[in-house]
């Protein structure tokens, strides 16, 4: 190993052996890489496979494994509010235990750790289930890679076969063509026009031609690469893992594999915790708020009970009891089971949530843009019209169409599709065996066209694509059996016989040839020249039945379709016309090329169609939505989608998309319906719904507390409860939240779309607070002139009056603040909700007349207070109601 492969290493980060591999058989002819990983052009016996899997392991990389079981339970005891109640247990052993001496009161300590214990462990398992239900769910999208192996019995005959990229091992033999995902590090054995985007790895914007024989030194000095370059990512004979395919096919041998790649090395180097998303850092500064409040109040309880009972140890407790209290310790469970709990239901739907967090954004999605092809038709392309020039059938346009189709090995598409099956229909797929190709040009997105070069009497040079770009490159036109020069006259007619032809709704491509001599082995773009326009096909792609009522549904819900195409503007705007989706102004992709980002922000909002747009310039139209506040998805299948989804607040693909577009979703569908994807909108909602419930609960809950405790604590002679009792309250509302993810939610709320406004959880907070505080304060006086209970002797009927009231208010409010409706009788929760609600109630009321709540002060009331108890709890829903439209009037919003 000489010093500069030592470099490369440190460099890449790879292992020096592996490094001193790719730069030997990356330099080398493709021979030598066969030879050195023990292969050949047929690929891998069954029996080698087996042997490499068990020696390399399988093709997966470092990120994509869960942490261990014991390292997700350590993490879900580590949150602000668990660790506060730590801090509070510690404090409350070492004063009631340790300190104590023989008079030890274990009672605080047990009721902390029970409530630490419950937290943690049922965030631990939930999340724990989450991970293990993730990876179910990732397992049903499967990147796959096109690979030749060796087939037991099967006489040396090679087969083609595609794979879980996690099967393949060093030494297999892999296809690849645009769109295709680079499944490892590979060294090329063949290739054609084949470019690379690696700019993931290298930071290069434009993709990189990679080849199969090294560069000449000739050719490198004029491609200015250095010969003696020791990286291996300098070398255009390689291709690495987690790059893509732009344009054209090659053929290539697996170098290395798994963390073994340049991508699995940066994947162990990056490995760790994703970017907080917008959701996590609403959730994040919501707790934030609140413990704030409580480092603010807790001191001004724990000084006023001191001063005015002047008994500064049971003070400490109590504003420590306080303190745990005003502790949301369920929110990470309530937010992970709410999102764990969304993606599984998703998944049933046949929506499948790659990024949890991506649910929120999901249903916050406003303007929904996609391809018209597969979404709106039926992506089911048939060849109905093959014309020559003048608009007659022609059969010789038809065999020219087929032996373009049949021929390339590239990116086939469905029109290919559609050609190869309707000529094979009609003449039994003869024709070809009298054929020889040449070579072929693939197709690429900027271009698009391709072309291939055939020979069987004479070589000939056949291209199809894209009218206008067909057009371009044809200098003779056929007509009558006749070629003659192309004017402006025979390209008026074209142009007008394509406009006809898509106004009936079909997609119309142009096919040109030309004869080419014998000599020439080796074709290009350059070749693409001088061709005599033959004729057209066209293809009719009818609209989905399901489509037009989807995009209502979709509209319904408040989500705007835009439709962003390739494809030209008269068939998407026939198209868009049948499934009803509103027209207006057309915006075509010449038009964006002028505009700046800030005009084309003006116009995208009241444009639907976009029609012969640029790949590049779908992310324009996304950033330009974005910039108007609106939160984007966007859905793609191809490799020119990549870009947009990328830019889109959400990604979303289907289960057939390529691999790359698979790859930049956030959300994979599987099944190609609008249908489909409504259905998931609508569970997005539901979860950042039931997400809110319990933030707005909890928050004003918490806020009305403490004005609670701390009017009480002003001018009561004891305190108003004890902070064994405030413990026992606080476990039992927290499980009486537990059943919110299994809410549903009103109708009203899933129509809109919703985004995350940390400053909403704020002014909810401060507006529906003191409704609770004002009927606490209400309590107060009832216990202290009609009950009497305004003396130290008393205390125990005034905390256990306070306990029952604060807990069954606490519980019932669930019910008020879940809807905007009037609970009950126009909105009603879930059995779970509605169970845990009555069981908690039940618990609060019988407590009190048990032992164990003898044993921690509490004391039997009298059935006369438990009728001024209703008559409370009545006026407390009716005050709550009635702030509860005030606040939807003035703000226009509930949750």
């Amino acid at each position: 190993m000489n010093i500069h492969t030592e470099n490369a290493a440190q460099t890449t980060g790879q292992p020096k052996e592996v490094v001193d591999l790719l730069l030997r058989l990356g330099k080398g002819v493709p021979s030598l890489a066969l030879t050195a990983l023990e292969s050949s052009e047929l690929g891998l016996t069954l029996g080698e496979v087996a042997a490499r899997t068990q020696k390399y392991g399988k093709n997966l990389v470092a990120h994509t494994k869960p942490p261990h079981w014991w390292v997700q339970l350590v993490k879900a005891f580590i949150t602000p509010f668990t660790l506060i109640l730590i801090l509070i247990g510690a404090t409350a052993f070492i004063t009631d235990v340790l300190l104590a001496g023989g008079d030890r009161d274990w009672t605080k300590v047990v009721l902390l750790s029970t409530m630490i214990i419950l937290s943690g462990t049922l965030r631990f398992w939930q999340e724990f289930r989450s991970q293990k239900e993730a990876q179910k769910l990732k397992a049903l999208i499967q990147n796959k890679a096109l690979v030749t192996r060796k087939e037991w019995g099967d006489e040396g005959k090679d087969l083609k076969r595609e794979i879980n990229v996690s099967e393949l091992v060093p030494g297999d033999i892999v296809h690849l063509s645009a769109g295709d995902m680079v499944p490892a590090d590979l060294r090329l054995i063949a290739s054609d026009d084949f470019f690379v985007s690696q700019s993931s790895l290298t930071g290069e914007s434009v993709p990189v031609e990679k080849f199969a024989e090294p560069l000449t030194l000739d050719e490198r000095a004029e491609a200015k690469k250095d010969i003696s370059t020791n990286n291996p990512l300098d070398l255009n004979t390689l291709c690495f893992l987690g790059t893509n395919v732009a344009n054209g096919y090659a053929t290539g041998v697996v170098v290395t594999t798994g963390d073994r790649t340049y991508f699995g090395t940066l994947a162990q180097n990056i490995a760790g915790e994703r970017p907080a998303t917008s959701f996590d850092k609403g959730v994040n500064k919501t707790s934030w708020i609140l413990i704030y409040f409580m480092l603010v109040m807790v001191p001004l309880v724990f000084l006023m009970n001191g001063f005015t009972k002047h008994d500064w140890h049971e003070a400490f407790f109590f504003a420590l009891a306080v303190a745990v209290g005003l502790t949301p310790e369920m929110l990470p469970l309530i937010v992970t089971t709410n999102l764990a709990k969304g993606a599984i239901s998703m998944s049933k739907k046949k929506v499948i949530v790659k990024k949890l967090n991506a649910i929120q954004n999901f249903g916050a999605m406003d303007i929904f843009c996609t391809d018209k092809t597969g979404t709106i038709t039926e992506n089911r392309v048939v060849l109905v019209r093959y014309l020559d020039t003048k608009g007659d059938e022609s059969e010789s346009v038809l065999r020219m169409a087929y032996l373009n189709s049949f021929f390339q090995t590239g990116l086939k598409n469905l029109i290919d599709q559609a050609v190869v099956e309707s000529m094979e229909e009609k003449y039994a797929g003869d024709d070809e065996r009298s054929y020889r190709k040449i070579d072929e040009v693939p197709f690429d997105f900027t271009r698009r066209r391709m072309s291939v070069v055939v020979e069987k009497e004479e070589r000939i040079f056949i291209c199809k694509g894209a009218v206008e770009e067909i057009l371009k490159h044809c200098t003779s036109i056929e007509m009558g059996g006749k070629i003659v020069p192309i004017d402006s006259l025979t390209q008026q007619e074209a142009t007008e016989m394509t406009r006809n032809l898509n106004s009936d709704g079909l997609r119309v491509v142009a096919v040109a040839y030309k004869k080419v001599p014998v000599e020439k082995k080796i074709y290009s773009v350059e070749d693409e020249n001088e061709l005599v326009l033959a004729g057209y096909i066209g293809f009719l792609d009818p609209p989905k039945e399901s489509a037009k009522e989807a995009i209502k549904l979709l509209e319904a819900h408040g989500i705007q379709v835009k439709i962003i195409t390739g494809d030209n503007e008269v068939v998407t705007a026939r198209v868009c016309k049948d499934v009803e989706l509103a027209g207006g102004t057309i915006l075509l992709g010449s038009d964006i090329a002028v505009l700046t980002d800030e005009e084309l922000a003006e116009k995208v909002e009241t444009t639907t169609i976009f029609a012969k747009i640029e790949p590049m310039q779908k992310a324009r139209i996304i950033l330009a939505l974005k910039s108007k506040g609106h939160t984007v998805g966007f859905m793609g299948d191809g490799i020119n989608d990549a870009p947009a989804m990328r830019a889109a607040d959400v990604g979303v693909s289907v289960d057939t998309a390529v691999d790359v577009a698979k790859e930049a979703a956030d959300i994979i569908l599987m099944k190609n319906d609008l249908h489909v994807l409504d259905s998931g909108v609508i569970e997005g909602r539901l979860v950042f719904g039931n997400i809110l419930k319990y933030i707005k609960m909890t928050s004003s809950s918490n806020f009305g507390n403490m004005l609670s405790v701390l009017a009480a604590s002003a001018f009561l002679p004891f305190l108003p409860m004890l902070p064994v009792q405030i413990l026992i309250q606080n476990l039992l509302y927290d499980f009486s939240q537990i059943s919110i993810p299994w809410d549903r939610m009103d109708e009203d709320f899933l129509k809109t779309p919703r985004k995350w406004e940390a400053g909403g959880i704020t002014r909810f907070m401060f507006s529906i607070g003191p409704v609770s505080s004002l009927f606490d304060i209400v309590t107060f006086l009832v216990l202290w002139f009609v009950f009497a209970a305004n003396v130290p002797e008393a205390q125990s009927f005034f905390q256990t009056g306070w306990f029952i009231e604060g807990l069954v208010s606490q519980t019932l409010i669930i019910h008020m603040i879940r809807t905007q409706k009037i609970p009950f009788i126009q909105s009603r929760a879930t059995w779970p909700v509605i169970a845990t609600t009555i069981l908690i109630v039940s618990a609060g009321i019988i407590i009190p007349f048990t032992s164990i709540g003898a044993s921690v002060g509490l004391t039997p009331l009298p059935m006369s207070y438990f009728f001024i108890l209703i008559a409370i709890l009545f006026d407390y829903a009716l005050l709550t109601q009635i702030a509860k439209m005030l606040y939807i009037r003035k703000f226009k919003i509930w949750l």
